[in-house]
């Protein structure tokens, strides 16, 4: 057989296409975030204080069960750990910020269409990866109590806080708890704070969009750690007042970071 004859049928290689660029950002590029985030909150209000408002009833509603179940003392850490899928739940918001910056038109149907469509690609896969570090962090509770406080059961969320509060083995699980916690939001913040929106508005994988995040944080980290650290508080405060601040943060919070993307990634229409 001619060593020139081509053998057909078979697949060509997929075509290589290099990691998003990272841009260094500053200061000023989070301000900025944060008014342009203001204004589409602004501007589409309705929108935003329903995503908000549905989120903050789904948080509610996980401490409630937790106290019907006689398992209270787990609130605290509960509504923590559903902190932890902001991300998540923020991309109906993403969507509201990309198409007010496209020019788009914002409908219901076409948000919810949208992000129906996300359950088979690969934006899909990054809610597993957030999924599965708040079920690591509910582990880690559930060890830390074991751990410091025994295999004892508590009346009340009262009676745990008394206990907590008012013994050194209390106060070492709340030291520790605390530095396990931040160390688990600051790997999930790195790997998710650019990568929700990367896959919505582009068709990457979520292993890159992963990388993308973590260079991102990794390029500047001061200005990222700084937006992790105010998301943070923010939360905190705004689940407090029995999760009814995340009706007003959560929107907001949701388009500063569609924003905060548009300044890190080059997307790849801006690259070309």
């Amino acid at each position: 057989m001619n060593e020139q004859t081509t053998i057909t049928g078979v697949d060509k290689p997929a075509e290589f296409r290099p990691l998003p660029k990272v841009r260094q950002i500053t200061w000023d590029d989070i301000t900025r975030a944060f008014r342009a985030g203001l204004q589409d909150f602004h501007t589409a209000p309705v929108y935003g204080l329903t995503f908000g408002a549905f989120f903050a009833f789904g948080g509610l509603f996980v401490v409630l069960c937790a106290s019907a179940f006689g398992m209270s003392y787990l609130s605290y850490p509960l509504a923590a750990g559903f902190a932890l899928i902001g991300p998540f739940a923020c991309v109906g918001l993403y969507e509201v910020s990309r198409r007010l910056q496209t020019g788009e038109r914002i409908t219901w149907s076409s948000l919810l269409a949208t992000m129906w469509a996300q359950k088979g690609r690969e934006l899909a896969w990054m809610a597993f990866v957030v999924l599965f570090v708040m079920i690591m962090w509910m582990y880690q509770v559930r060890l830390l109590l074991a751990l410091f406080m025994g295999f004892q059961s508590f009346a009340s969320l009262d009676s745990f806080m008394d206990k907590v509060l008012s013994t050194g083995d209390g106060w070492m699980f709340l030291i520790v708890g605390h530095f396990v916690g931040a160390a688990l939001s600051l790997i999930l913040f790195s790997l998710t704070v650019i990568s929700f929106p990367l896959l919505l508005e582009e068709d990457r994988d979520f292993i890159t969009a992963m990388i993308t995040s973590v260079r991102a944080v990794l390029t500047s980290p001061v200005p990222m750690i700084g937006w992790g650290l105010v998301v943070t508080v923010s939360l905190v405060i705004a689940i407090m007042p029995f999760f009814t601040g995340l009706i007003f943060a959560l929107p907001i919070l949701g388009h500063t970071t569609w924003h905060l993307y548009k300044a890190c990634v080059v997307s790849e229409g801006e690259a070309q």
